[in-house]
């Protein structure tokens, strides 16, 4: 069992972010609707927003939570953790681009996806090596979360 860190955690919230900010540009390419466009290119900026985000956190975080619980000179276990980033969240959706009803709940489904897996990367930081940080990260999603809600809300209306 590897010890992660909170620069590990926020590394896999980069990449994380990467991806999301790729699926929604995809699927603005895709989009017939304006309206639809232009959502998934705010989404898409959003996700690019918390990149930056998540980049500053990472800058500020202390040596002894940039420190190495394991030794790994191969790189593995990041490797490991960046495939499980890459398959579990933000990947290939199958979604008419021209529904917008459609376009959010993927979004917050992905979106949820991911706090999941930050609460289960949150159980493998040690509390010395920055768990704090990574509460961040989750509370940064959740609002996300909260903004996608909102407008799936006035779909309805």
């Amino acid at each position: 069992m590897y010890d992660f860190t909170a620069k590990d955690a926020f590394e896999m919230a980069l990449q994380m972010e990467r991806n999301g900010a790729a699926f929604y540009k995809n699927a603005a390419e895709k989009a017939a609707d304006p309206q639809a466009k232009k959502l998934l290119l705010d989404l898409s900026a959003m996700e690019e927003g918390h990149e930056k985000a998540f980049s500053k956190m990472m800058a500020d975080l202390t040596e002894d939570e940039k420190a190495s619980t394991t030794f790994d000179p191969e790189g593995e276990a990041f490797g490991y953790l960046k495939a499980m980033v890459d398959a579990r969240v933000f990947f290939e959706k199958k979604i008419d681009p021209s529904s917008l009803k459609e376009i959010y709940m993927a979004a917050i489904g992905a979106e949820k996806d991911s706090i999941v897996f930050y609460l289960g990367i949150r159980d493998l930081v040690p509390e010395k090596y920055g768990k704090n940080k990574v509460d961040a990260i989750i509370k940064e999603e959740m609002g996300h979360v909260e903004v996608l809600s909102r407008q799936l809300l006035t779909l309805g209306r």
